[in-house]
């Protein structure tokens, strides 16, 4: 299915900016939230792209279609975007599941809290956060079993619960940030499992696999990348 992450940098605003990217041997099916690839489809790579704290083009479909160019990426992909260093990507495995977060959690909200300003709705998916604070929980999630649709959807909320259920652990009175993102790949073909919830076959690997992820991402302290370039 996919290929370990590669970490590259593209070049932006005079800077070498980081950005990981997957490769699948074979199209795969996914499910994401991502503001380029989202919703239910055929994928052939994702990309977790590292942005400045300074980053300021609302169009993040756009720039994530660029980046996939610069790459030579070829069809549909996943593109998310990320205020922290995706060096620091952390990766966990559970039962043939394998899970991959970047953690940043500067800005944690309470899901159903109301907004101290504007809307999070305005604020794109998997995109940085407009503020001098790391936010944003990037997970990228392979599953080794053909989901059908359903449990790709239900995969998603076992992925978030289970983020949540880290943020909880790290001592954060937090669901996640204003701008997370999940991508869940499964094989394109074969049997489809149905159920992707946390006590099922697969939900219950992945749910373990994106918490240990997740707490061990979160459990360091993370700077926006462009505090620890200058730094640097």
């Amino acid at each position: 299915m996919l290929t370990e992450p590669t970490l590259t940098t593209r070049p932006e605003d005079g800077l070498d900016v980081p950005l990981l990217v997957w490769c699948a041997a074979r199209p795969v099916l996914a499910v994401s939230s991502a503001p380029l690839g989202g919703g239910i489809g055929v994928r052939n790579w994702v990309v977790n792209a590292t942005v400045p704290m300074s980053y300021h083009r609302d169009d993040p479909a756009a720039h994530l279609a660029e980046l996939a160019d610069l790459l030579d990426l070829d069809g549909p992909g996943v593109g998310l975007l990320t205020g922290v260093d995706v060096a620091e990507v952390v990766s966990r495995t559970d039962g043939g599941v394998r899970a991959w977060a970047t953690v940043g959690l500067g800005t944690p909200v309470q899901a159903a809290a109301l907004a101290e300003t504007g809307s999070a709705e305005a604020v794109p998916a998997g995109g940085p956060v407009p503020a001098p604070r790391v936010g944003t929980v990037n997970i990228v999630v392979q599953v080794p079993a053909r989901l059908a649709d359903a449990a790709l959807v239900n995969a998603v909320a076992t992925a978030t619960e289970a983020k949540a259920q880290a943020i909880r652990e790290l001592g954060l009175a937090a669901t996640g940030t204003p701008t997370d993102a999940v991508t869940v790949l499964c094989p394109a073909e074969g049997p489809a499992a149905a159920y992707g919830g946390p006590r099922s076959a697969w939900g219950a690997p992945l749910a373990r696999a994106v918490h240990a992820a997740v707490l061990a991402g979160g459990a360091g302290t993370v700077v926006p990348w462009s505090d620890r370039r200058t730094a640097r």
